[in-house]
């Protein structure tokens, strides 16, 4: 294990120790502003998320893999954890800042300090280097959002939708555990990156306990991502849970555990990695690619009938899940590819489905519907809320100008490089099932007519930014931004691989 020197590991934490201070600054104000102030707790919020996603950028990990390890070898201080915490803690910031002006959640500090809570854990996920890190900092993540699915307690679907996604996570953390408690009683090892070094020996060549334990594993990171088919609790979470909830989880959990599995299954599986006689990576390459195609296709395929437009984004962010999980699996041909192609993905994603959430969050918040017709004539109520929608639905849908041209370009070429050809094949085949139905709400907004369509959507300032920051970033991943953010993400995965 490595050794630990508080000093020298510091830098590796500081979104974490400043996620915390921010908690406890947020407890105080919570306490002590009067209520007609407590609006500020979420500029606060926002504020302070903001200056701690540009911490990592600050403090560069070091260039030895050997002093990445740091914490006692809990957390590993490496490129591909500054990527995926700046994705997270500027997922955190953008939905507090939607969550403003909500009649719900403006005012109320408690849940801008469980939406930090959850951030914390996230981060954790990000850069766990330690099966015991592992379980702490999903936890960490998970039962904030147990809590913030449920935060409605006077709306019975929020109710429902916080108890379906407890008992599901409940038994997915037991299931992994218990798979990870499977390679820790064959190997003595709790460091991820010394598991692969002592499995062989350790289980005896008894490659069908590994195999359990990697699928139990896979099974619990499958509810995390909303991966089908541990995808149950997504449409009612999705759709019971508050709007800013439902944002923050579909994309937060989804960044932190992809960050994860690819460093859990390179670290503890490589392809050096030999049981029995049998080549454990072929084993999860397989599954991953079996998970992406039926994550593609029953995304897509039940997004059709779909009448709530959360629900359509809750079968949208499986079949999202899907393509990233394309790219889990052609890490097969250790280059950085495939975990590149995941990093960029998800960070398109990131800012793309909170668009697409902030624009449903401003409009349930002026109409009280959350309904596909309803959409009807939005661009005569609100161009600007139409305009917004729209490069979030072609930025899903794949279609340059956007973020998600390249990120499906970026998968599809990954795939193909790794000699899964087939599986890019049936990727394209799915993201033209899913154009279909995003153009759909495009058609109802600009063409659809409406009897409320000559009572205009106000916004507040607040809420144009919650617009304008996503939107802009969708745009410039699209266009100026896609390469140097993807050198980027080739960096997180050549650390990756150097570890």
């Amino acid at each position: 294990m490595a050794g630990f020197d508080f000093l020298g590991s510091l830098p590796a934490i500081v979104p974490e120790v400043g996620l915390t201070i921010l908690a406890i600054v947020i407890l105080f104000l919570d306490v002590y502003l009067p209520t007609e102030r407590r609006r500020n707790i979420a500029w606060v919020t926002v504020l302070g998320l903001l200056l701690l996603a540009a911490t990592p950028l600050v403090w560069a990990p070091p260039a030895d893999p050997a002093s990445q390890l740091v914490w006692g070898g809990m957390v590993r201080h490496d490129t591909l954890a500054q990527i995926f915490r700046v994705m997270i803690l500027l997922g955190a910031a953008l939905t507090a800042l939607m969550s403003i002006d909500t009649k719900a959640h403006g005012r109320q500090g408690e849940f801008y300090l469980i939406l930090v809570v959850a951030t914390l854990g996230a981060c954790l996920v990000s850069a766990a280097a330690d099966l015991v890190m592992v379980f702490l900092g999903l936890e960490t993540l998970s039962i904030p959002l147990y809590i913030l699915a449920a935060f409605r307690r006077d709306d019975l679907r929020s109710a429902e939708s916080g108890m379906k996604y407890f008992l599901f996570g409940a038994f997915a953390s037991a299931l992994m555990l218990f798979g990870l408690s499977i390679l820790y009683g064959f190997s003595g090892q709790t460091s991820i990156y010394a598991l692969a070094e002592v499995l062989p020996a350790a289980s005896g060549e008894a490659v069908l306990p590994v195999l359990a334990a990697l699928t139990l594993v896979v099974v619990g990171f499958g509810f995390k991502i909303g991966a089908a088919p541990f995808h149950f609790w997504t449409p009612d979470m999705y759709e019971g849970a508050p709007t800013p909830v439902t944002a923050f989880v579909s994309v937060a959990s989804k960044a932190a555990s992809f960050a994860l599995l690819v460093r859990f299954l390179i670290a503890v599986f490589p392809q050096s990695l030999v049981v029995g006689g049998h080549e454990i990576q072929a084993f999860w390459v397989s599954l991953a690619a079996l998970m992406a195609v039926i994550s593609m296709t029953l995304g897509n395929v039940l997004a059709l009938s779909q009448r709530n437009i959360k629900r359509l984004l809750a079968y949208s962010s499986i079949a999202q899940a899907g393509y990233a999980l394309i790219g889990v699996a052609a890490i097969q041909s250790q280059t950085e590819q495939g975990v590149a192609s995941v990093g960029f993905y998800l960070f398109m994603y990131t800012f793309t489905n909170l668009l697409a959430f902030a624009v449903v969050v401003f409009f349930s918040e002026a109409t009280g519907s959350e309904t596909i017709a309803d959409l009807a004539g939005l661009n005569r109520r609100s161009p600007w809320l139409a305009l917004m929608m729209t490069i979030a639905l072609l930025s899903l849908g794949g279609i340059p100008p956007t973020a998600g041209f390249f990120g499906k370009f970026f998968l599809f070429n990954a795939a193909v490089q790794a000699d899964l050809t087939w599986l890019a094949i049936v990727g394209v085949l799915n993201a033209i099932v899913a154009l279909y139905y995003y153009l759909i709400v495009i058609k109802v907004m600009y063409v659809d007519r409406s009897a409320d369509e000559d009572q205009p959507i106000a916004l507040s300032r607040a809420s144009g930014w919650a617009l304008a920051l996503p939107g802009l970033v969708v745009l410039l991943l699209g266009t100026v931004a896609a390469q140097p953010v993807f050198e980027w993400a080739v960096q997180g995965a050549l650390a990756l691989f150097q570890a």
